[in-house]
């Protein structure tokens, strides 16, 4: 439906060819031309009369569609309205140059929020490395940047000040060369105001220094080839690092120092042994998420669980913790890997994710259980495995040791219990019952 012909209609209709719309006032027409939430049918309104051609250069925000890339720079060309608060961009197969074209023009009104992403065939994406890189520029006013990018490269700007961004996202770019060009700009003189910070899927980023008095919430994902981490932030409040340093090049190389002295809530699940995090003094932590790992008992995985109870043991009390157990289809002999599981912090409440692959599980929650015994509130998710699950061989050490079913616990602090995504195993519901027998004060 065009919306240049279903307003002429309307401002026709009845009254013997009155334009009823005529008689609206700019700002109605403009917070009309806002709902349609199109750049392009908005502009093409300016044929229905002199009027609506100054109408929707004013818009407050831009948003842009199913409109081709290369015309992005003409509508933002013939914008008007002094402040810009929003542009949403979503392009199929746009090139750098098309991009670089039209984003210092977004740069020089925008004064909210922009979000750019950048929809790639796959086979491109493998060759990110070969395009020429999107020019960013200095974005002065901007509150909100958030780019997907299809694995594009990324030129950072080597100067200007960000003065009022709070809330920057890079997904899937290519950063190859500008570690420390990234550090620069994620610091106070140049983001004086940065409160959250997303990094995710970026290519080419081996090093990270982030110093920042301003930054509170703090997310690295995915980044493969990080091996350098530094971070120096007197007020952030939240980290969450996941899936990063898993370089096979360079394996057990990376380094992570981190200062934050007002850190509510750590979560680090990466393969890396977390023995290599340089954690200042944190006071006020309330909030630990890790990561235990069932590889067949190879020796690196007992070496990694140990040392995730070694950072656990750093924290004499963590309000809530987040505990993720991964098991592999592959895990049947080995040494048992939990063995000698030393005690855990005081604990007020524990989330437990399992990745099960058909595996028992009850004596790996038992040993948990038993070192957390004043836990209040427990939460158990069963979470699905990505392939088919297979029964799990006699004698697998995951059942390891097999008397913990004969043991008693006493939960007696145990007041609220959620469990989730049961399929119904002999492994779960033999867990459960006990776990029912074991909470002897629950209420909910």
């Amino acid at each position: 439906m065009d919306l240049s012909v279903e307003l002429l209609k309307l401002s026709v209709a009845d009254g013997g060819g009155e334009d009823r719309l005529s008689a609206l006032p700019d700002d109605v027409l403009i917070h009309i031309l806002v709902l349609v939430k199109d750049a392009a049918a908005a502009a093409r309104t300016s044929v229905l009369a002199s009027r609506w051609r100054r109408l929707w250069p004013l818009l407050p925000e831009l948003r842009f569609g199913s409109i081709e890339h290369h015309l992005i720079g003409a509508v933002l060309a013939a914008h008007e309205a002094p402040d810009l608060s929003l542009i949403l961009a979503h392009t199929k197969d746009a090139s750098p140059e098309s991009l670089s074209a039209w984003l210092p023009i977004a740069a020089r009104s925008l004064s909210g929020a922009i979000q750019l992403e950048v929809v790639r065939r796959e086979s491109e994406t493998e060759i990110g490395e070969r395009w020429a890189a999107i020019d960013l520029p200095c974005f002065e006013k901007a509150i909100i940047i958030k780019l997907k990018l299809g694995f594009l490269g990324l030129a950072l700007p080597p100067s200007g000040v960000f003065s009022r961004l709070g809330d920057l996202q890079l997904v899937d770019i290519q950063l190859h060369g500008q570690s420390s060009r990234l550090g620069d700009l994620l610091s106070s003189q140049r983001c004086p105001s940065l409160m959250s910070l997303l990094v995710s899927d970026c290519r080419g980023l081996d090093s990270l220094n982030i110093h920042s008095n301003s930054l509170l919430h703090l997310k690295l994902l995915y980044l493969h080839h990080l091996q350098q981490l530094t971070v120096v932030a007197p007020a952030l409040k939240r980290i969450k690092v996941i899936r990063c340093f898993t370089d096979p090049l360079n394996p057990d190389q990376s380094v992570v120092n981190i200062s934050a002295p007002q850190l509510m809530s750590l979560v680090w699940k990466n393969f890396r042994d977390p023995s290599s995090i340089q954690l200042d003094e944190v006071m006020n932590l309330k909030m630990l998420g890790i990561e235990l790992l069932f590889l067949g008992g190879e020796e690196e995985a007992f070496d990694y669980n140990h040392n995730c109870m070694m950072l656990l043991r750093r924290f004499k009390r963590i309000r809530n913790l987040d505990l993720l157990i991964s098991y592999l289809p592959g895990i049947c002999t080995g040494p048992y890997l939990m063995d000698h599981m030393p005690r855990l912090p005081d604990i007020t409440t524990l989330h437990m994710g399992v990745v099960a692959y058909g595996h028992s599980v009850g004596a790996i929650l038992f040993n948990v259980l038993r070192s957390c015994t004043g836990v209040k509130d427990l939460f158990i998710d069963f979470l699905a495995e990505l392939e088919e699950q297979t029964p799990c061989p006699s004698g697998c050490i995951c059942d390891e040791p097999p008397n913990w079913r004969m043991e008693e616990l006493a939960l007696n602090c145990l007041e609220e219990m959620e469990i989730q995504g049961m399929r119904g195993t002999e492994h779960e519901v033999s867990f459960v019952q006990r776990l029912f027998r074991w909470a002897t004060v629950l209420k909910e």
